[in-house]
């Protein structure tokens, strides 16, 4: 329920003392002043206002019905509302008879004015009831009637086809700012901030989006966004919540493993973040037991990067060559030197599945 405070009731009366020769005054629901001219008066009762809030309409004070009364000078008082409930009084100190001609027009004011922080302090609680929501749906309780209820009544959509995008800032960023921005060129995204320096975004399906422009116009803006890691499709809460994770664990294997990159599609790194998941694992290890004799002889690099070229054109040796500029007889040579020192064949299926795997866990230096 929406109550006058101190700040608001002060606001009214400079405002209003700004134009008017007069001192002006602004209780609350029970008739306690929070804003005045006179500054000593503030924090007072004053029973003026609490005939008015006794009967709901505008009482007058003379001189002579103000020395019957505690805390009050001649003047007008008059009953604030707010949706047609009354949460306070306004008071004008002088002669009645030159009151009435501003007192109408100082109340539509004030009562304006109260309507306007009412709307912020909804806007702002519809805001943070949101943000609230979408944290809750996208948990693991998030499946709750309840929740799902309130945020179709909020217009959250909940029912809505989502793409999750987990965005890393750099120092000085506010999530908050990038959440604002985004949330206002791409209708029904929904936004939160799972951590320092990173921002969930999940936007509707239906919106076309070339991640590469988003990106490009995040560093016009002057966005200092480090990394995205772009999820798939998700049709429903649950799958959002999987493809949630699937983002999380991606956006830490682009750290890990390929810390140039700013751009990680899910659908490219699917693989390799799942089995980077599982880093730790001896299997693992195993798997990129070849590949640490290769780096191990391989002073320059250069054999490493002939394999990650390998791997990103499937195979195809003239995609290859031309990539790295150099000879078919050259690559051949390497693609030998790489079999000889790694014990694993990369013409095979088998080998070049290995070397496929175990080069998308080995970290790409810098």
């Amino acid at each position: 329920m929406f109550e006058l405070d101190h700040d608001l009731a002060q606001d009214i009366v400079d405002r209003a003392m700004a134009i008017l020769p007069y001192n002006v005054n602004v209780m609350d629901s029970q008739g306690l002043i929070l804003g005045s001219g006179e500054p000593d008066r503030i924090n007072t009762r004053h029973e003026g206002a609490q005939l008015v809030l006794s009967n709901g309409r505008v009482v007058e004070i003379d001189v002579q019905t103000a020395k019957c009364l505690k805390g009050v000078q001649p003047g007008i008082n008059l009953p604030l509302l707010l949706d047609q409930r009354l949460i306070g009084v306004l008071g004008l100190t002088g002669d009645p008879e030159a009151l009435r001609t501003y007192a109408e027009l100082v109340r539509m004011t004030a009562e304006m004015l109260v309507g306007q922080r009412y709307q912020q302090a909804e806007q702002q609680w519809r805001r943070q009831r949101c943000d609230d929501l979408v944290a809750l749906l996208l948990s693991e309780g998030g499946d709750s009637p309840r929740l799902i209820d309130e945020a179709q009544q909020l217009g959250l959509k909940p029912q809505l086809s989502r793409i999750p995008y987990l965005f890393e800032l750099g120092k000085g960023h506010s999530a908050e700012a990038l959440s604002t921005w985004l949330q206002s060129r791409y209708p029904d995204s929904w936004c939160v901030t799972p951590a320092t320096a990173s921002l969930l975004w999940c936007r509707p399906a239906t919106a076309a989006l070339d991640d590469l422009r988003l990106l490009e116009k995040l560093d016009a803006q002057g966005w200092h966004v480090l990394r995205i890691a772009a999820g798939g499709q998700a049709d429903a809460l649950k799958g959002l919540r999987r493809c949630y994770r699937r983002v999380g664990d991606l956006l830490a294997y682009g750290r890990d493993v390929l810390p140039q990159a700013r751009l990680l599609p899910l659908d490219r790194y699917r693989l390799p973040v799942m089995l980077w998941r599982h880093r730790n694992d001896d299997a693992l290890e195993e798997l990129l037991g070849p590949l640490h004799k290769v780096v191990a002889k391989d002073s320059n690099g250069q054999l490493i990067a002939t394999l990650r070229s390998w791997c990103e054109h499937d195979g195809q040796s003239q995609a290859c060559a031309d990539a790295l500029g150099i000879h078919r007889n050259s690559l051949r040579y390497r693609m030998e030197r790489i079999a000889e020192l790694s014990g694993v064949d990369p013409l095979s299926l088998n080998g070049m599945l290995a070397l496929y795997l175990g080069v998308q866990l080995l970290p790409m230096q810098p």
